[in-house]
């Protein structure tokens, strides 16, 4: 099904088209917010390869064998709702940023909502999402 005219996952506001597909179709995320709402919006719809080309090397969600990080995050979305974004707090600098967000997430009746500060660099021209702090909530380690 086409998704491009339904309403964005990460929640702008603004249609999928509007806002995170060109994203996921190469173009870079000119800041860490950008960048958050659209990893969000990958995972809620399935775009495993935009999760790794955005994940930095030194992350510790990192892993060197694609085929193993691919099958781990498909596994993970195909079990989850991905029912909002809320952006809390920015700190958008030039080579460092960070995004505190809360993701409402659920597996069946389980609630598995949670907030965490995440922390991006800058690489060339593009951002890449490095690791999260967890301020509340529960996560799984594919996230």
């Amino acid at each position: 099904m086409d998704k491009s005219n339904q309403k964005c996952p990460c929640c702008s506001g603004k249609t999928y088209k509007e806002c995170c597909r060109k994203y996921h179709q190469g173009a870079l995320a000119e800041n860490a917010l950008l960048l958050m709402r659209s990893r969000y919006s990958a995972y809620a719809l399935g775009v495993a390869p935009y999760i790794i080309a955005t994940t930095h090397p030194s992350s510790p969600l990192y892993v060197e064998n694609r085929q193993v990080w691919l099958k781990n995050i498909h596994h993970f979305y195909d079990q989850v709702n991905f029912n909002q974004l809320e952006i809390l707090n920015t700190s958008l600098n030039d080579q460092e940023s960070f995004v505190t967000f809360v993701a409402h997430l659920s597996k069946g009746d389980q609630d598995l909502t949670f907030t965490e500060k995440s922390r991006f660099l800058k690489e060339g021209n593009a951002w890449l999402y490095v690791d999260g702090k967890i301020c509340k909530g529960r996560i799984t380690a594919n996230l």
